[in-house]
């Protein structure tokens, strides 16, 4: 199962994310859950960094992302925001093979 946790400040904001797990839809090479999961947290980290230039702590190994700010960038905002209501709605679609978690720190 790929367990994403999104993180949040007290009002709410968002301040990353971390992916891990696998799904184990289908073998590797044609599981689409996997796919979609990974294409969607690459596109943001990639949309944070190299086209809005920020500088997130980023952690990318086997089966693993975070990427996290230490306080909230309103520059980040409408980025995560579409990542986490495009994930609930896989979860949506797939609830045996994603769990979306929301952390306060």
């Amino acid at each position: 199962m790929i367990s994403v946790t999104f993180f949040h400040d007290p009002d709410g904001r968002l301040l990353g994310y971390r992916f891990s797990g696998h799904s184990d839809y289908a073998e590797e090479g044609s599981d689409i859950v996997c796919a979609a999961v990974s294409s969607a947290a690459y596109l943001t980290a990639n949309t944070l960094t190299e086209v809005l230039g920020l500088s997130p702590d980023l952690s990318v190994e086997d089966g693993h992302m975070e990427v996290r700010f230490p306080d909230a960038v309103p520059a980040a905002q409408a980025s995560l925001k579409g990542l986490e209501l495009h994930v609930q709605a896989l979860s949506g679609q797939y609830p045996d093979d994603i769990i979306c978690n929301f952390r306060e720190v």
